[in-house]
Parts: structure tokens; C-alpha cells; sequence
């Protein structure tokens, strides 16, 4: 026998509350997608993936920089293995911003100023391949980093040595080290136990960055002492 809806109350309830939710849902599908077509990334090496993780979440713009390698031949490559020598990789920062409030040519205008520039054996303390500096460019994005190294070159009055290089899979470094800058966990270090924000104050500032980009950029320098 077919029942009318009055005998089954609750389920005449649950349709409206179900068509809401699916209405919700789509909602906010689309708005995923069209925030993943609003933006748009860069790939840059400076050293430090820490250091360029931290410069670059402040600005305004910028969504999100994460930390990770690129430009080697070894596939999901690990931290140590990088650092060690022989992937080929570089530490790199993944930056995704919003091209309505800042540009690509002004992204690598920032980053050049945020490094070393001079510097093809690695960055302040840090030393070796994994260390160096590099633009990874799209097809795209090359004349952008092209002018922006040539206006470097320019401000300066010395050649740049860091190379705007081919795009290259981004592989994204592990948990530890995303957003080490800023986060309150204990690790240990040779000062005794620290949170990790404090060691990286602590390791930017022996590791001389910000003494040796002010002296490179004087005032140009958009990030040193941050």
C-alpha cells in the first residue's frame, strides 16, 4: 500500500534539510575551484627553505609557501638525501599568491632582494648544491624572471649568478619542516630544548642572512631583520 508523506513525518522533514546541505556543498566546491583558478604559484630556491617560507608568508598577497626541493633527478626525495649531496635538488619554496594583489615580476623582484644574489657556492652559512639559489620558471613566467634578474643585475651594478632555470616537479618536503618559523614546537637543540620558532631566530641570526643581505641591498632589502 502507498502511504502518504503524512505518515512518514520525519522524512517529510529531511528532504529540505538534505536539498540545503547539498546546495551547501556544491557552494563551497565551487568556491574551491574558483580560488584554485584565481591563483596562481612560483617556485624559487634561496637557501634556506625556512628563511624564504617565513619572508614570504607575510606579504601581502601571498596565500601560502611551502617548503620542498626541485631541479634534481631523485623522485619524492627526503630531506637528509638532499642535503647530503647528489640529488641534484635544491631547497625550494612553492609560493602561491593572488595575481590581483601582487604580480609574478613583483614576487621575483622580492625574492632576488630577500638573498644573496652574488653567491653561487650557497647562502650565508649554509653551503653546497642544495643550498644555491635558482628561479624555476614556467614557459610563462621566464620573461618576468628574465627582467627581474636584469634589473637586479642593473640596481647593483654586478652580474647575478642566480640562474632562472626550467620549471621542475616541485616535491613537497616533509611535515617538520613546513611553517618552522612560526611554530611552538619543542625540538632539541645545542641551546637546550627550544620550540622551533626560537630556533630559527636563533639559526637565522648566526647564520648571518640578514647582516649579509643588508649589506648587499641596503635599504632595498625587504625582509632583513624581520
Amino acid at each position: 500500500m502507498t502511504r502518504s508523506p503524512s505518515f512518514f513525518p520525519g522524512l517529510a522533514r529531511m528532504k529540505p534539510v538534505l536539498l540545503a546541505v547539498t546546495i551547501l556543498l556544491g557552494i563551497a566546491v565551487e568556491c574551491q575551484q574558483a580560488k584554485a583558478a584565481g591563483t596562481e604559484k612560483v617556485v624559487v630556491a634561496g637557501g634556506c627553505f625556512w628563511c624564504v617560507e617565513s619572508d614570504f608568508e607575510g606579504v601581502p598577497g601571498v596565500i601560502e609557501a611551502v617548503s620542498g626541493f626541485a631541479g634534481g633527478t631523485t623522485p619524492n626525495p627526503e630531506y637528509k638525501e638532499v642535503t647530503k649531496g647528489g640529488t641534484g635538488h635544491l631547497e625550494v619554496v612553492e609560493i602561491e599568491f593572488d595575481p590581483r594583489k601582487i604580480s609574478t615580476r613583483e614576487i621575483y623582484d622580492l625574492f632576488l632582494r630577500s638573498i644573496d644574489p652574488l653567491d653561487a657556492g650557497g647562502q650565508f652559512c649554509d653551503r653546497g648544491e642544495s643550498y644555491t639559489t635558482a628561479i624555476f620558471a614556467t614557459d610563462a613566467q621566464r620573461a618576468d624572471a628574465l627582467a627581474a634578474v636584469a634589473q637586479a643585475e642593473a640596481d647593483l651594478g654586478r652580474s647575478i649568478v642566480t640562474p632562472v632555470r626550467k620549471s621542475a616537479p616541485f616535491y613537497e618536503a616533509d611535515a617538520y619542516h613546513q611553517d618552522f618559523y612560526k611554530s611552538t614546537t619543542r625540538v632539541l637543540t645545542r641551546f637546550g630544548p627550544k620550540t622551533k620558532a626560537e630556533a630559527y631566530k636563533r639559526y637565522r641570526t648566526s647564520c648571518g642572512r640578514d647582516a649579509r643581505v643588508k649589506a648587499v641591498w641596503g635599504a632595498a632589502a625587504p625582509f632583513a631583520g624581520s
